[in-house]
């Protein structure tokens, strides 16, 4: 009985600990931590703040770190295993991970990706997190635009071998070489002067292979990547909303049976009272 009540308490404990964690206090503190630390990791590029105060901003960077390491020390008491059920957990962990490397010997060049710290505010601020989780589950739909793209290319890459090839060697020579030209063209950098119209110069009807790669590309295809990231925002959104309501309409019937198990419990203690009462005046 009593390893049941330490356990208890000990359960409790950690509860407390993983209330305390999701505070909005805390969360505001880590975040602004985050963007101090940004600061000092572009400032320590500066020779001139490194010649003045470079002691300072590597023991502030090491204060900021070790807070960091400290807030994944006291997840992984507070929630145990279920820590790393959540993705964004896991990407904490990694980006603290990688900043504890030596700055030293053959992992020197893991020194560079210390300013990955900033990358954290994807998981400490809600709206960027929405986005991130937007972007991963517009993924599907984006793969099948990418696809549809990749073929767009491939088809106008092959005419354009065959079409400009011979003339124009260093745009349409090869079909590696179509690819980029056709890419630079869907970017519409430099496309009309710089390969359109000199293509045009020799083959007057070569619009009527740059208009619609120009369409189908540049208008078309890429709509639909900003349409389904859209979409994917707005379902994520909705999503969170359900959430949020099912959360409140969840604590409102919790308190509604506490309440009403506090009414049946009244009921009950005034009914025995009435019950005693009535023993006593019959006696």
């Amino acid at each position: 009985m009593q390893a049941s009540s330490t356990s208890v308490s000990s359960d409790g404990w950690r509860q407390r600990l993983a209330t305390w964690l999701n505070t909005p206090f805390f969360g505001h503190t880590i975040t602004a931590l985050i963007l101090l630390n940004a600061i000092i990791l572009g400032v320590e590029t500066s020779a001139v703040a490194q010649e003045r105060a470079g002691q300072w901003l590597n023991l502030l960077n090491q204060i900021v770190l070790a807070v960091f390491v400290l807030e994944i020390v006291l997840k992984l008491v507070a929630f145990g295993p279920r820590f790393f059920r959540s993705g964004w957990n896991v990407f904490d962990f990694l980006i603290v991970a990688i900043s504890l490397a030596p700055a030293s010997g053959p992992l020197a060049i893991l020194r560079s990706l210390r300013i990955l710290r900033v990358l954290r505010l994807l998981s400490s601020v809600k709206r960027l997190r929405m986005l991130v989780e937007s972007l991963m589950q517009a993924l599907p739909g984006i793969g099948w635009t990418a696809a549809l793209l990749l073929m767009m290319f491939y088809i106008f890459a092959v005419m354009g071998t065959e079409l400009f090839g011979e003339a124009f060697p260093q745009w349409f020579g090869t079909l590696g070489a179509s690819i980029y030209s056709l890419f630079q063209i869907m970017t519409l950098e430099s496309w009309s002067m710089g390969i359109a119209r000199p293509v045009m110069a020799v083959y007057p009807m070569a619009w009527i292979f740059f208009v619609p790669f120009i369409l189908i590309s540049s208008f078309m295809v890429l709509n639909l990547f900003i349409a389904i990231i859209v979409s994917a925002t707005q379902e994520v959104h909705e999503s969170e909303q359900r959430a949020e309501r099912d959360a409140n309409n969840q604590i409102a019937h919790d308190e509604r049976q506490e309440m009403l198990d506090l009414m049946r419990t009244m009921h009950e203690k005034i009914a025995s009272l009435e019950t005693a009462l009535q023993k006593k005046s019959d006696q």
